[in-house]
């Protein structure tokens, strides 16, 4: 792996630790005092040091990635220009397709209730500080791709199959979120994204499909968040009188 490799992941893990430090420094000069409570003080306060925290290491990623542009940018065998828009957007449904098949396996065969405690948080902060959108949607999936794709699988790729480079990567793409009870499901879409940049040779393919997974389902989450429960009660009431019938 190359030196600046290693130093964009270093900043990256720091950047996920910074938290720590940063959380209660924001707290301490004023940010979320207005909250009702301390909760959501302090998720006001987590939400506005995401967005600091992220921007600055995705500025300093960028500045580390000049040479890996140039050299993606003079690279041979990529996907052609039509090519990669189809496996972009066709990913964005390869993706959703995968999560609901690893989701239901999770359901039915492991017992493991379905959504996401990180998600749900996520949503709340999200509620709270809305400029956290541009994190979750935008610079979070471009960070986990460079880092997770572009750098982890690509440098395992190189020396191993893809079978193994992809659970690798997939499998520490899936600890990261913490959530050890969905593992098929995040190493599933780790899975999916590998295979969108092995296939074109882009990083910009997985990313889109990453960014417009997040987006979605972000979304969906918040601005049709009355809708869908609407829908699902309905569905339920349904049920129970077809049970009933």
């Amino acid at each position: 792996m190359k030196r600046r490799h290693w130093y964009i992941i270093i900043a990256y893990i720091i950047m996920q630790l910074s938290g720590i430090v940063g959380v209660p420094l924001l707290r301490a000069i004023g940010v979320g005092s207005s909250s009702a409570d301390e909760y959501t003080a302090n998720s006001v306060a987590s939400g506005y040091w995401a967005v600091i925290s992220f921007l600055v290491t995705f500025l300093i990623i960028l500045f580390l990635l000049k040479e890996d542009i140039k050299e993606q940018y003079n690279a041979h065998h990529r996907a052609s220009n039509v090519a990669t828009v189809m496996w972009a957007i066709g990913g964005f449904f390869l993706a959703l397709f995968s999560q609901s098949i690893a989701a239901t396996i999770e359901t039915r065969f492991f017992g493991i209730e379905p959504g996401s405690e990180n998600t749900k948080r996520i949503v709340e902060i999200i509620r709270l500080t809305p400029s956290l959108v541009i994190v979750t949607s935008i610079i979070g999936p471009i960070l986990e791709e460079i880092i997770f794709r572009k750098i982890i699988f690509g440098s395992l790729y190189k020396k191993y199959n893809f079978f193994i480079a992809a659970i690798v990567s997939s499998l520490l793409f899936a600890v990261v979120h913490m959530e050890l009870e969905h593992l098929l499901l995040y190493a599933t879409m780790g899975v999916t994204f590998a295979f969108l940049y092995a296939k074109t040779k882009r990083i910009i393919v997985p990313i889109f499909a990453h960014v417009t997974m997040n987006t979605f389902v972000v979304f969906m989450q918040t601005i049709f968040a009355d809708e869908i429960e609407k829908i699902m009660r309905q569905a339920e009431h349904v049920q129970f009188i077809f049970g009933g019938f």
